[in-house]
């Protein structure tokens, strides 16, 4: 390691490419991004089985329950990706409860296309 490499911090080149996805500084790869959902799915099921729902709002809940998965999802995903995919779990489970709802009132669930139609 040269003067320069302990001065910029060093490391490999794949943690510096990692270091660059979590901070947008580059786009993933379609495998970088795999592994990203991955470590998403890993977290998500962690909190499940642990009934956490916000991990935002339960920080010290999340945290203490799911520690390894949180590093792991912390690590192979951009920092902005990590916030997104918190708040779309909400979103997700309050959405679901709520056609659940509906539909024990009695309500249709209706296939929407959102496809758009050819034009001739």
């Amino acid at each position: 390691m040269g003067l320069f490499d302990y001065f910029s911090g060093g490391g490999s080149e794949e943690d510096k490419r990692a270091t660059e996805i979590r901070t947008g500084a580059v786009a993933p790869t379609r495998a970088e991004r795999q592994r990203c959902w991955e470590a998403r799915d890993g977290y998500f099921a962690c909190l499940d089985t642990n009934n956490i729902v916000d991990a935002l709002k339960d920080e010290k809940a999340a945290a203490k329950a799911c520690k390894g998965e949180s590093a792991v999802f912390e690590r192979d995903c951009a920092t902005q990706w990590v916030t997104y995919f918190k708040k779309w779990r909400v979103q997700d489970i309050q959405k679901r409860a709520r056609l659940k709802e509906l539909e024990a009132q009695g309500a249709n669930r209706l296939d929407v296309n959102t496809d758009f139609a050819e034009r001739k």
